[in-house]
């Protein structure tokens, strides 16, 4: 009777002990919640990004995708590192220039696609004032400076050469093409060991200012009336399908910071210059930036015809080797 009674007991006991492990890993696992999903971004600390500037600046978009997300930012200098970055699955949803879009779409067969228009112009084609240069004509024989071989000035400034009967000196022509970053470009033509320069925004108006450098030609006639883009967003197509509902915040919040661009310039022009500032070191002279603002257009809006002009380009001058993968742009 007594092993009885104390079996009874132990049974009991153990059946409360096991009744409090279960209260306690419910309360555990309801603490924990479930593990974040992770989204990464990439933007350039250039004003033609813009939006991705004063998203960060406002934690716009961590405040969009509340706690179920982590959003992680990394700031790059160069589209193909950037390429690379969405390519082994580091980024997921990047601001990049148009040109470095395309070629990632038909290197990655298809899985890198455009979601949204970013910004516009902001780029001019300018001369040293000692050049002698007064129209594109006058580049043969010249030296000119571009921020990077196979990016959106590059292409452009080579359709431009095309388009006026020139050639770089790599396709038979005399016009030598100089790739270097564009803080060195102010350098060289401060030297003289340039002629002329294909530059974004700042760096246009920063060598108009510090060089007195000539327009040769300004946004609106480098390349088709201004219309054409110089920053847009891609995604990972993988991304995308599998996450439609965080896409689409993402997507919400940057047409919310294209309005907020042309509707407060003052207000976006110090947020900008804070964000460019705290990764560059270095922020842009007021008049400047503002001066530089005034020549690019922020728009959610993406041409196909204008996309697929730049995919012709960039197949003519050999740095892909077909057009764009169906579905490359993906835009509501």
């Amino acid at each position: 009777m007594k092993r009885t009674i104390i079996y009874q007991k132990i049974i009991k006991n153990g059946w409360k002990s096991l009744a409090v492990s279960v209260i306690f890993c419910t309360l555990f696992c309801a603490g924990c919640g479930k593990k974040a999903q992770e989204v990464n971004v990439a933007y350039f600390p250039n004003i033609t990004h813009s939006q991705a500037l004063l998203m960060k600046n406002q934690e716009a978009l961590e405040k969009e995708l509340g706690d179920d997300c982590s959003v992680h930012w990394t700031s790059f200098n160069a589209g193909p590192d950037e390429v690379t970055a969405l390519f082994s699955g580091d980024i997921d949803i990047g601001y990049i220039g148009p040109i470095p879009a395309i070629s990632a779409n038909v290197k990655s067969e298809g899985d890198v696609v455009i979601v949204s228009g970013c910004s516009e112009g902001g780029m001019m084609l300018l001369a040293s004032p000692e050049s002698g240069i007064e129209t594109v004509a006058d580049l043969a024989g010249k030296n000119v400076a571009v921020p990077q071989i196979g990016n959106t000035q590059h292409l452009i400034f080579l359709d431009l050469l095309e388009q006026n009967g020139l050639a770089s000196v790599d396709a038979g022509g005399n016009v030598t093409v100089t790739a270097t970053a564009n803080a060195y470009i102010l350098q060289l033509m401060q030297n003289g060991e340039i002629d002329a320069a294909c530059v974004p925004e700042p760096w246009a108006e920063t060598l108009i200012n510090e060089c007195e450098a000539k327009i040769i030609c300004d946004e609106k006639e480098v390349w088709g009336s201004g219309s054409y883009p110089v920053a847009v967003v891609v995604a990972r197509k993988e991304f995308v399908e599998k996450n439609p509902e965080i896409v689409e915040k993402f997507l919400k919040v940057h047409e919310g910071m294209t309005s907020y661009a042309g509707d407060r310039p003052d207000d976006a022009m110090t947020a900008i210059n804070e964000e460019i500032d705290a990764v560059t070191g270095k922020s842009i002279d007021e008049d400047i930036l503002k001066a530089s603002l005034e020549h690019i257009t922020f728009s959610t809006d993406i041409h196909a015809d204008t996309v697929e002009a730049f995919a012709d380009i960039c197949v003519r001058e050999g740095f892909i080797s077909q057009k764009p993968y169906e579905g490359f742009l993906q835009i509501k």
